[in-house]
Formats: C-alpha cells, structure tokens, sequence
C-alpha cells in the first residue's frame, strides 16, 4: 500500500489544480500530436489532464485517490472537455496492451516505493513507437533566500518522511536511470525549473508548507513518526512566514524530465 507524503487536504489539492501542461509538461509538448490518445498517471484533480486535452484526440486520467479523481470529474464537467477519470493502481493498470501513444506522469514516480514496475507497467499500456513522459522534482537541488534555518529543518523532516514512506525525494536525478530500468531505450533527458519570486508566487509557496506542516498529512506523519511534536510544526511554520516576509525571498529547484520511445 503507498503513502502518499502530501495527502489530500484541501490545500494540496487545490494546489494542484493550479498546475497546468506549461508548467508541467512543457518538454512533452512538442510531441503531441491531435490523432493521439494520452493517459496521465496519478493525475490528482485533473488540472494538466483537461489542459493537455487541446493537444490530443482524447486524454485518460487515473489516481489512487477517489477524492482527486471526483475533483477532476467535475472539472471536466464544468469546462465541457471530453475526458475520463478512474481510480486505479498504477501497478496494475486497467487498460489492455499498447492502449495509449503517450503515458505522461508529472510528480508521482517520487512518491511510489517501486517506480521501475511502475513504469513497466506503464509500457505495456503503451503501443510500439509510443510515448512516456514523467518529470519529477529533485528536493536536495532546492535553494532559497535570505537563509532561514527553519527550512533547512522543514527540508530535512520532509526528505525522512517521504522515504520513511517509501518514497524518493530527490527522484529527478534519478528518473533517467528509472527508465533505462524499466526497458525503455531512446531516451530524451532534460531539466527545467521551478522558482518563486513575485510576491504572489512566494505567499502561495509559504500558504502551502505551512499548511502541509500544521494541517495536512506531512504534519501527521513526522509526529506519528516522532520526529517532531505540534509545537516544533508550528516552529517550522513560522520559518516559512519569517522567509516569506522579505522581499528579497526567493525560492527555486530542479525538475528531471524524461520522454522515452516505446
């Protein structure tokens, strides 16, 4: 059974539905033609699904958790985009060989404690000459100012966590080996970033950690853990609203990217 580190608190999911194919999936873009049919593992509340909808025939997306997928149910719903949403595993996918030209996975390889057979399966859902994608972040590239030790704490609580769950923290630079894995050869690899500078991009980056440390499942777990009480949370939280109360906050950290011939 996999942990997912973040949770499904309103905050993370509504963080999620901010993310768009831009943001996310801007290495694949390129190559996404308007015949293909896209399946997007572990999709959350479907905001990058429904946006790569407008560069494909038809798009599919899956995510163990029934609260995201009726998320992104209603999000198709409301925006009248052709889609389709199911809970499933992504060790076992309900879909018949060489059902998709592309398999895209945005955030989620990091989280798995077996991302190889994920991706294993991923390819036999694939049709010969199709397409993965995945782009994961890498927490040990992460940097900001002014220095605030109560991040290099929160950094370090996150990392022990996420890997006491079974998860990869620093996956981006380990995606590409992932793959070649997994059997997929041709490798397209590449980096990108994200970075939080403008006032409204750091207060939203704050909102979110403070939120994951005092009410979400992070704050849960390390607690559970014993890693730290409710006070040292609230600690942690208060570093992220010292770092965001400069304005010279700054905030950034690498992606690794993979497109993969099947």
């Amino acid at each position: 059974m996999e942990r997912y580190t973040h949770g499904h608190h309103g905050s993370v999911v509504a963080n999620h539905a901010q993310r768009r194919a831009a943001d996310s999936a801007a290495f694949l873009l390129p190559r996404l033609e308007s015949s293909m049919r896209l399946l997007d593992l572990g999709c959350g509340p479907g905001s990058v699904t429904l946006d790569l909808a407008r560069f494909v025939a038809e798009v599919v997306g899956v995510d163990a958790a029934g609260k995201a997928i009726a998320v992104a149910r209603g999000a198709a719903e409301a925006l009248g985009v052709r889609s389709r949403f199911e809970v499933a595993d992504v060790y076992e996918l309900p879909f018949e060989d060489s059902s998709f030209d592309v398999v895209f996975a945005h955030q989620v390889l990091q989280h798995l404690g077996d991302p190889v057979r994920a991706l294993v399966e991923a390819r036999r859902v694939l049709r010969p000459g199709g397409l993965m994608a995945a782009r994961e972040a890498d927490y040990g590239t992460m940097v900001h100012h002014p220095h605030t030790p109560a991040l290099d704490e929160w950094l370090t609580l996150y990392k022990t966590v996420a890997r006491h769950n079974g998860g990869e923290p620093d996956a981006g630079r380990r995606v590409a080996g992932w793959f070649a894995d997994a059997g997929f050869e041709q490798l397209e690899v590449s980096s990108s970033t994200w970075t939080y500078h403008t006032r409204s991009e750091v207060e939203g980056w704050r909102d979110l950690w403070v939120s994951r440390l005092t009410e979400a499942r992070l704050g849960e777990h390390a607690v559970a853990l014993g890693l730290a009480d409710r006070d040292r949370l609230a600690t942690l939280a208060d570093g992220w609203r010292q770092w965001a109360s400069s304005r010279q906050a700054f905030f950034a950290f690498l992606h690794g990217e993979v497109v993969a011939v099947r």
